[in-house]
């Protein structure tokens, strides 16, 4: 008799689990990040009964402990494709194309991450994974170099490859092999203090860029951040350095506001650590590799496309106008312009700039609203808004985490952007679905829901 299998949302809430344990061993400085965002949180909470009552009646206060997101870098279209194949496992799907070129860093990406609602509130956990762009290596030998260097390596256990297929076969795991598939993908996402590359190879790759020498020079992708969700990110980042964690002197994305949209990241300083370099005939040279560090989120609602329209345009104006400033002018200048983006949520749904469920208000009349519409329901006291959370990523913002941990200029090189995405699409194996689809789908979900209710 076959034992029932384990569900894709249960192996992602283990494998989410045994990645922080691992990161949290691994880099100290996570853990007590874990504990700062705990202790916003719980004060937030009971700051804000409103703020919490919210979160109860949403379901968001289950997930908000268990919420975490990850990243990890590629070198090549089959360890794309296999992740894909490993993040299904765990019930998680490509959403989105980022192309962050366009900031200067060689890659390309997508977020695996849970898409139903059941499955986002049982755990959400996402990893934006980026692929390196090998044809933006400028340097014909140093390309090729890095080539063969990427061919010769397997990121994944024979065991977990195995795993893989027996999944495939049978449609699912069962309990003892859904741990040992937990077991054997971390493996994969686990630091290495001993690189399989000489020390002058690191350095070749590392001087045309850091993230090169960090994709190329390593057995396999080291996760190099995880990211627990805060409810109030400006009073997270002011409890850091008194924890001996320096955070970075800006939050990406939008400033605080009332309605919180999209998502806002801050993160402390990456890590330099001691690497060991194989340096041939057995022999052994020190050096150091900067790349894993720590990163904190708080979400807000999704923007519909003329939402994200005009954040992009206000943002873009911020940019124009804070080449080389201070962190302050950066700051006062952000908060001046997204002025013009509206703070009330009755603004943003009737503009049609952010997304919304309906929920039928507590102890509503079913009656008084039969044969009414959504506004005249709304109007009536009778369907409340409920934010949708954004569950995806910005790419300006995540290309300010890399560079500002990085070192980065940002010098843009763009390339053909359309041909890129066709290459990242066939590396995949499938197109990345398109998010604002879902949160329109979400929405009119919701809305057939609540006339149901009241028909």
């Amino acid at each position: 008799m076959r034992l029932p299998f384990v569900t894709p949302d249960d192996i992602r809430t283990r494998f989410s689990r045994a990645m922080s344990d691992m990161y949290q061993a691994e880099v100290p400085q996570y853990g007590t990040l874990l504990e700062i965002v705990a202790q916003t949180n719980a004060a937030t909470m009971a700051s804000d009964p409103a703020l919490k009552a919210r979160l109860e009646a949403a379901g968001e206060i289950g997930r908000l402990n268990l919420e975490r997101h990850g990243a990890i870098r590629l070198g090549t279209a089959e360890e794309l494709a296999t992740m894909a194949r490993v993040f299904g496992v765990m019930g998680m799907v490509a959403v989105g194309y980022y192309d962050l070129s366009v900031a200067g860093i060689p890659v390309h990406s997508t977020a695996f991450r849970p898409v139903d609602d059941a499955a986002l509130a049982a755990n959400p956990f996402r990893v934006f994974t980026s692929l390196l762009r090998l044809e933006l290596i400028k340097d014909e030998a140093l390309r090729e170099e890095a080539r063969a260097i990427l061919a010769a390596r397997d990121i994944f256990t024979p065991r977990l490859r195995a795993l893989l297929d027996l999944c495939d076969t049978e449609g699912g795991l069962e309990a003892a092999r859904a741990d040992e598939f937990v077991a054997e993908a971390l493996e994969t996402f686990r630091w290495h203090e001993a690189a399989p590359v000489s020390l002058a190879t690191y350095q070749r790759m590392h001087d045309a860029h850091r993230l090169i020498a960090d994709v190329v020079c390593f057995r396999g992708p080291h996760i190099n951040h995880l990211t627990p969700r805060t409810l109030d990110i400006d009073r997270t980042q002011d409890l850091m350095p008194a924890h001996g964690i320096s955070p970075k002197d800006t939050i990406e994305g939008p400033p605080e506001r009332r309605v919180m949209i999209l998502l806002r990241q801050t993160s402390f300083k990456a890590l330099e650590e001691q690497i060991r370099f194989a340096d041939g005939d057995g022999t052994e040279a020190a050096g150091t590799h900067t790349a894993r560090f720590g990163e904190i989120e708080q979400r807000g609602v999704a923007l519909t496309p003329k939402g994200r329209a005009l954040y992009d345009r206000l943002l873009g104006e911020v940019m124009a106008r804070t080449r080389k400033v201070s962190a302050e002018e950066y700051n006062r200048v952000l908060h001046q312009v997204f002025a013009a983006f509206p703070d009330e949520e009755a603004v943003l749904y009737a503009e049609d700039l952010a997304y919304f469920r309906y929920v039928a208000a507590p102890g509503a009349d079913r009656t008084a609203g039969r044969g009414k519409d959504l506004a005249a329901l709304i109007g009536a006291g009778l369907v409340t808004l409920s934010p949708i959370v954004y569950e995806d990523f910005l790419p300006v913002s995540a290309a300010g985490i890399f560079q500002s941990n990085l070192g980065e200029g940002g010098e843009r090189d763009y390339g053909d952007e359309n041909a890129a995405e066709r290459e990242f699409i066939a590396a995949l194996g499938a197109t990345p679905l398109d998010p604002f689809a879902m949160y329109e789908a979400a929405r009119a979900r919701s809305a057939r829901e609540v006339l149901a209710a009241f028909a």
